[in-house]
């Protein structure tokens, strides 16, 4: 149900060029309904820049909407640079605060997605506990990979999968 990576390209922002988290939030809400279809079946927009307050202190939540064909919520946080494990505790914490005080009698646990440039599997492994059902990282590209950029990408995964049977074999 959760994608990885999204493509962004619909946006039109340009390649390589330096802009600012605002900038790539303004532009997805600009184009709300391509960015629905790209997200999936189900998704209803429930709020932009969401705040949620405790202990005195404020925390903006980029995107919130509701699935309801999974009948929860799905936090979005959009991150411009790569994945950090910063970037999954603060939306362990978006997450819980859901989890306790915004869901509703029959709704399943929320969902929290980091949209981000790049992500490290290995961040995302020793960050989160195992088997974690609730926090995702995703990519995005702004742009369709070329076709010797995909052709690229297929052989590490390739070579990586190799590894890894080569490894089971020698055990």
């Amino acid at each position: 149900m959760i994608k990885d990576p999204y493509v962004l390209e619909f946006l039109g922002l340009p390649e390589n060029i330096d802009f600012l988290e605002k900038n790539l939030e303004q532009s997805l809400i600009n184009h709300l309904q391509k960015f629905l279809l790209e997200l999936g079946r189900g998704f209803s927009f429930v709020a932009r820049q969401k705040r949620i307050t405790f202990d005195g202190r404020h925390f903006y939540i980029d995107l919130v909407f509701y699935n309801y064909i999974l009948k929860c919520f799905v936090l979005i946080d959009l991150k411009l640079e790569d994945l950090t494990h910063q970037d999954l505790g603060q939306m362990q914490m978006y997450v819980h605060y859901f989890q306790e005080e915004m869901m509703n009698e029959g709704d399943n646990p929320p969902i929290g997605i980091v949209l981000c440039a790049d992500k490290s599997d290995s961040i995302v492994k020793y960050t989160l506990p195992k088997g974690e059902k609730q926090i995702f990282a995703s990519k995005y590209m702004l742009y369709l990979p070329s076709e010797e950029e995909l052709l690229l990408e297929l052989r590490k995964e390739y070579d990586i999968l190799e590894q890894e049977n080569k490894l089971k074999t020698d055990d």
